[in-house]
This record gives structure tokens, sequence and C-alpha cells, in this order.
């Protein structure tokens, strides 16, 4: 188990177990290691629905997860076209799941006409997109090794995203963002455990 962040053994443990006891989700993760997408890992809003619905909700149901992100870093290729080809592989390796390819080597291209505000700076690694992500218990991204290793992205930490505490990451996302965000998701009612910071 090897993790890239600012925390110890025991809370990449405490995560690993949690994927391990999904077999959907070791699926999820086989299945963007086997179609071999550039520096590829699954994070964000799946990761916590997982995490967040076996610790403070009614359990994790993959059938409700709205969407499986999977960062990848390829700056060969900064079109728009490599992220829907490359959702599309993902669709054909395994359907009834709702992929979204994002290629965070050129999120710079496209994040302030579809957020606003001034050009951003290019993302570097995918370390450094995920130390982007809107709320810091979704700044996680995970992977599996060759050998079925669970590999963690976790720039920001873990401890949010394990004690179960919603709260804005400004580095990016707006304080709007971040307000529109919070009212969409209604995390105090989709895991009642959950303790909401207020974006500020």
């Amino acid at each position: 188990m090897s993790g890239m962040g600012i925390e110890g053994n025991d809370v990449t443990h405490a995560l690993a177990g949690l994927i391990q006891s999904s077999a959907w989700m070791i699926r999820v993760l086989a299945t963007v290691r086997d179609t071999q997408i550039p520096d590829a890992w699954v994070g964000a809003g799946v990761l916590r629905d997982l995490v967040w619905g076996e610790r403070y909700g009614s359990g994790f149901s993959p059938e409700q997860v709205r969407d499986v992100d999977v960062a990848y870093y390829d700056p060969g290729d900064l079109g728009r076209a490599n992220d829907h080809q490359t959702t599309a592989r993902l669709h054909e390796r395994w359907p009834q799941v709702p992929w979204e390819a994002r290629n965070q080597a050129a999120v710079h291209t496209w994040y302030p006409r579809r957020f606003g505000g001034g050009p951003v700076e290019p993302l570097t690694s995918i370390a450094d997109a995920v130390a982007t992500w809107p709320e810091t218990a979704t700044a996680v991204a995970v992977r599996l090794s060759a050998d079925g290793e669970v590999e963690v992205c976790a720039p920001l930490g873990l401890t949010d995203l394990l004690d179960g505490v919603w709260r804005r990451n400004p580095r990016r996302a707006s304080l709007q963002t971040s307000l529109d965000r919070l009212a969409r998701h209604q995390p105090h009612h989709r895991w009642p455990g959950v303790t909401v910071i207020p974006p500020a």
C-alpha cells in the first residue's frame, strides 16, 4: 500500500480497507488500470460516496453514483476529443458505469470558460490537479497497481475524507462555486453523520 500525501500509514490503510471491501470499487479501479490510460486515477465524488456512505450514511450503493471521475495526465494531447475517446474506451469495457475521464494536463484550456475568472496555470501532475479539487474530502484519488495494491494520492491529506468533514478547498473553487456545490449535494441529508463547515 503506497501513498502520495501528508499522512501516515494508518489512515491510508483505513481508506484502502474501505475500498477493498467493495467489489464494485475494486472492479472500477481494475478497469481503469487495464484500459492503460496515461497516469490514470479514480477519485473525487465516487470515493467520497463510498467512504461517507459506509461511515456516515446508510451504506454505499453503486447504482446511486452520479459519475466516476477518472483523472489522467496526458500532456501530449490536450484536445477535448482525448477526454471523449478515453471515456468511450472505459464505457466499452464496462458500459453500466457513468465514466467521466478528464485530462488534468488540459484543464487550463477550458477551466476559465466553464467556471469564470481569469486564466489558470497548467497543472503539472496528478497530485497538483487533485490538490485543486473543490472540497478537501474529495481531493483524493486512488488507483490499483499491477499487483493489486491500492495506491493513494492525497496531497491535502485524508483526515476530512475519513472523519466526514465537508470543507471548501479554496485553491481554485470560488466561494460561489462552493456554495452552489453545497446546495446541490446536500451532504448533511445524504450522510447524516457528516460535519459541514459552511464555505467562507
